[in-house]
């Protein structure tokens, strides 16, 4: 599609507005590392060791634990359900989940075509 003159114009008063707070952010930023470092010098005094707070374990330990119980839990079998092919229906007289609405009532019309009705 082609640029109309509206989009063309918004472009450039967002690029003028980039522009123009650009430096008000840029301050801004410059600001609040000022005062940044300021306050964290006084907070890493204060800071416990992480060892204490926290339990901390290596990689290789976490993966021991997860290999362990992978082998640990009962393999379930996907249980496969069987349809027949001309009618899409399983065992039950179900239909699959994936097929359409649409084409489920398309093959119901099909198959009471085919019966033939005795009086």
């Amino acid at each position: 599609m082609a640029k109309s003159i509206r989009s063309k114009w918004k472009r450039k008063c967002r690029a003028v507005k980039r522009e123009r707070y650009g430096a008000k952010e840029l301050d801004r930023l410059k600001k609040t590392l000022a005062n940044s470092t300021s306050t964290t010098t006084k907070k890493t005094a204060n800071v416990i060791d992480i060892e204490t707070i926290a339990n901390v374990k290596n990689a290789k330990d976490i993966i021991e634990s997860t290999t362990e119980t992978d082998q640990n839990l009962m393999d379930i079998e996907e249980i496969k359900k069987e349809y027949n092919a001309r009618t899409l229906r399983d065992k039950n007289g179900a239909y699959p989940i994936w097929l359409h609405p649409r084409k489920i009532k398309k093959s119901k019309k099909k198959n009471n075509k085919g019966k033939k009705k005795h009086s």
